[in-house]
């Protein structure tokens, strides 16, 4: 096990169902301040992976190391307190209350000034700004995906899994939620990208991990492996090529 890694899972199986494994045996890594992209099929094991590492799954075998500690088996509370957010594809935010009690409902479990840390994410995301007494079930999709990123930001983690963030979203609200995506990495925080959206996904991420049947099946640089043919022609939409 090396200590150079902000987040490594070593031969994870992990499933729903006790003796049925999604993961069968999945190898991830993720460097300080680096933002990985997770792609493959439909049901790959992608949702799962981010839900086996937050803690809402407990993986069967296999090791999952946060900050140097083996976190594999604790709870999701215990995860975010080392410095972990997730931001799920659906139920992220609070509809009934604005976007400002969100923001302070993301901060529930520190006892620091919440002023200058809802300032920031304002300034990260000034639609919020402009919405801020305005309540999260009357945003738009792309709103309160902004939202679910900034709630999980006041906690300042080191390392932030997103699931999907782009899922039904148009296409200019896909480009905007993945460039606040881009600059929250810029930040500092590490990203772990759980994404259908597997070109744009791919263009931004410094590392990808293409997950298949449950296995890391391809992994690299992000560049790589949108000039791979093979991930081209299987995941990326982008034909045989000769």
């Amino acid at each position: 096990m090396t200590n150079d890694y902000l987040l490594e899972v070593n031969d994870v199986r992990a499933g729903y169902i006790k003796d049925v494994d999604i993961l069968q045996g999945v190898n991830f890594r993720v460097e300080a301040g680096e933002l990985v992209t997770v792609i493959g099929p439909n049901g790959a094991g992608k949702s799962t992976l981010a839900k086996t590492i937050f803690g809402l799954l407990t993986p069967h075998t296999g090791t999952i190391t946060f900050k140097g500690e083996n976190i594999a088996g604790l709870k999701s509370n215990q995860i975010v307190q080392r410095g972990m957010c997730y931001v799920p594809q659906i139920a992220n935010v609070f509809p009934s209350l604005s976007v400002e009690e969100n923001l302070e409902m993301g901060a529930f479990v520190r006892n620091v000034a919440l002023k200058p840390l809802k300032d920031k994410i304002f300034s990260m995301f000034p639609r919020l700004s402009d919405r801020r007494r305005q309540r999260a079930g009357t945003l738009s999709g792309g709103e309160r995906q902004m939202l679910a990123m900034g709630k999980a930001l006041m906690l300042e983690p080191s390392l932030l899994l997103l699931d999907e963030p782009s899922a039904a979203l148009s296409p200019i609200l896909v480009t905007q939620v993945f460039d606040q995506i881009r600059q929250i990495n810029q930040s500092g925080t590490a990203i772990v990208l759980v994404e259908q959206n597997a070109r744009k996904a791919l263009e931004m991420a410094h590392r990808g991990c293409v997950l298949e049947s449950g296995r890391d099946a391809i992994t690299g640089a992000g560049q790589d492996l949108l000039n791979d043919p093979k991930v081209g022609e299987l995941y990326l939409g982008a034909g045989k090529r000769h």
